[in-house]
């Protein structure tokens, strides 16, 4: 067991090792590259002129990750992903975080779980790889549901800042005065791409590409068909302000009623797990069958399989769009 042990966290030092022996050469070849090309342009060319001294520059920090993630397609909508939560973060900062949780997760599983650890290793390190996803899509759900709250008032002001005779595009950027995250600082963004030259059309779809609300999608829709065929947007932006607090009421009665579905669906997919439990306490030889024996591994991975699949449907039945 310790000898396993000791090989495990080898191969993890060995590789943290690689990592970091590769990424300070990299930094270090850059800031050779970076000075000699200042010291360059410092000294006059034989025309009399002298080399620009900014040049746009890739970034060494998860250059390799940021290859493999493009090769596969995967940098743009991880990054995406990051915007839509609000998080400052870079797709190779979230692909290092994947990364080392399931080196946790694998280390940890191949230390504690006795028998034949290799499939049950990778698959608690893949679930724990998985963790900073859920962070990142968790973050996202809480603040496009924050952004859902405070837009049929975002709305109504809009309405009546257009009826006391300001722009809209002014009415957009009020908005980041009245408001708060992240609704304030989403707007703030059309309205500076906006004012900085982009068109109205084209800063508004990007915000709709930034919040993937159908609210938000309504209201863009709305504003774009206004344009073109004219009519009073301050009245079509208060009847939308309406029906989107009507969804929210109807959304809240549907929750109050499917209460009790989402209810069953928990206790159903925690009473395995707690007749588990009891029998390790009181019969352990009765279960450890599960865990050490081949057969029993596969019906435990089986058992746990079918138990998530009927959590998901349940959720699923109960879950109905508005």
């Amino acid at each position: 067991m310790m000898i396993d042990l000791g090989l495990a966290l080898g191969i993890w030092a060995l590789a943290v090792g690689c990592w970091w022996v590769t990424s300070r050469y990299l930094q270090a070849r850059e800031s050779a590259r970076i000075q000699s090309r200042l010291t360059a342009a410092r000294a006059p060319k034989k025309d009399g002129g002298a080399q620009p001294l900014l040049r746009p520059e890739d970034h060494v920090t998860g250059r390799i990750v940021l290859s493999l993630m493009r090769r596969y397609n995967l940098a743009p909508r991880a990054e995406q992903l990051l915007e839509q939560a609000g998080l400052r973060w870079k797709a190779a900062r979230l692909a290092h975080a994947c990364l080392g949780c399931f080196l946790g997760g694998f280390c940890f599983a191949w230390r504690f779980i006795p028998g034949e650890r290799l499939l049950l290793s990778l698959a608690v390190g893949g679930a724990a790889g998985f963790l900073p996803v859920g962070h990142v899509l968790r973050l996202r759900r809480r603040r496009l549901q924050f952004f859902e709250e405070q837009f049929p008032d975002a709305l109504e002001f809009i309405a009546r800042s257009m009826r006391a005779g300001h722009a809209f595009s002014a009415s957009l950027e009020m908005i980041h005065k009245e408001f708060r995250e992240p609704l304030a600082g989403e707007f703030k963004r059309a309205f500076e791409e906006h004012n900085l030259g982009l068109n109205l059309d084209q800063s508004l779809l990007k915000l709709g590409q930034r919040v993937p609300s159908l609210d938000l999608q309504f209201f863009i829709s709305a504003v774009l068909l206004q344009k073109r065929t004219g009519g009073n947007l301050a009245e079509i932006l208060e009847k939308l302000a309406y029906v989107i607090r009507e969804r929210f009421k109807l959304r809240g009665k549907i929750r109050a009623i499917s209460a009790h579905g989402r209810m069953t669906g928990t206790a159903l997919s925690l009473i395995p797990c707690v007749v588990a439990l009891l029998m390790f306490w009181v019969n352990p030889s009765y279960v450890t069958f599960f865990v050490e024996d081949e057969i029993g591994q596969y019906l435990a991975g089986g058992a746990i399989g079918l138990q998530l699949l009927g959590y998901a449907i349940i959720q699923r039945i109960v879950k109905i769009e508005v």
